[in-house]
């Protein structure tokens, strides 16, 4: 005959036998627990190593070990390590691009990325930066594309060392489109690549949007560019501190190629595969 009350009323066990097994509660930042033994009730601040620290509200901390022995809203509880967190999946830089698994830079290629100026050099750098270096791309600026054709004699293009250069203002007539016909016509042609945006500077690449205006100023042809930009803007534009400090702001707006017309993201994305295919 079964016995369902077991054959010796007096062994040990029985009350755990009867208990009812407690919930598990995962640690996390903030969580307010009381420690049954001797009363002491903290908000967990950290839990490494099977051990939960709490701090309570005069600012005491203590450690005690993971497991049983704890209240959390009044009930008993065991107190277990937090799970650990899944795998996110891949990021993306800022040029929307996902980002590589290895973040390590590439050596350098012999292959270059041309601009006109720093302030050109450091908007590509903001948001293409991780992409360039995870294909070992780097960029020079040459300080006018006035220079391009010096930079060429003394540094020639070729099949395994090719030029992309990114010029402002490739408009019809426009002194940088005869520029760049001239040195794309010439031997250099066959292994260098220009292309531009229409805008006066890169400054102007920089979306409306992004900057909180309705549209960049209009500059009247016999003030400088930029000096005009921040007249209009009533930043002041009496040195080149003032001009590197307005700079500094309008690039402080970008975060991602969302804040660059896409007259310049195409240009930039064509330059970069120009300059990794392989020879």
């Amino acid at each position: 005959m079964d016995d369902r009350y077991g054959t010796d009323v007096l062994a040990s066990g029985w009350r755990e036998r009867a208990a009812k097994p407690l919930p598990r509660v995962a640690v996390e930042r903030d969580l307010v627990v009381e420690v049954a033994a001797d009363g002491f009730c903290g908000a967990v601040m950290s839990c490494a190593k099977g051990l939960v620290e709490l701090e309570d509200r005069k600012g005491a901390r203590r450690l005690f070990p993971l497991g049983p022995g704890f209240l959390v809203d009044g009930a008993a509880v065991v107190l277990v390590a937090p799970a650990p967190k899944a795998p996110q999946g891949r990021g993306r830089t800022a040029s929307g691009s996902f980002a590589p698994a290895d973040q390590r830079a590439k050596v350098a290629r012999p292959s270059r990325i041309l601009v006109e100026g720093r302030h050109d050099a450091e908007l590509v750098e903001k948001v293409w930066g991780a992409d360039l270096r995870a294909e070992g791309v780097v960029v020079e600026y040459l300080q006018g594309i006035d220079l391009l054709a010096d930079l060429l004699r003394d540094d020639p293009p070729s099949p395994t060392r090719r030029y992309g250069v990114l010029v402002d203002h490739l408009v019809p007539r426009s002194k940088e489109s005869r520029i760049a016909a001239q040195i794309s016509a010439s031997p250099h042609g066959a292994h260098i690549r220009i292309v531009g945006h229409p805008f006066v500077d890169v400054w102007e690449c920089v979306t409306p949007r992004a900057m909180n205006i309705s549209r960049w100023p209009q500059v009247p042809r016999d003030i400088e560019w930029k000096v005009g930009v921040c007249r209009a803007f009533g930043w002041p534009a009496d040195d080149q501190a003032d001009i590197a400090r307005a700079w500094q702001r309008i690039l402080g707006s970008v975060h991602s190629f969302r804040d660059l017309e896409p007259a310049l993201l195409g240009r930039v994305e064509e330059l970069i595969d120009y300059v990794t295919v392989e020879p």
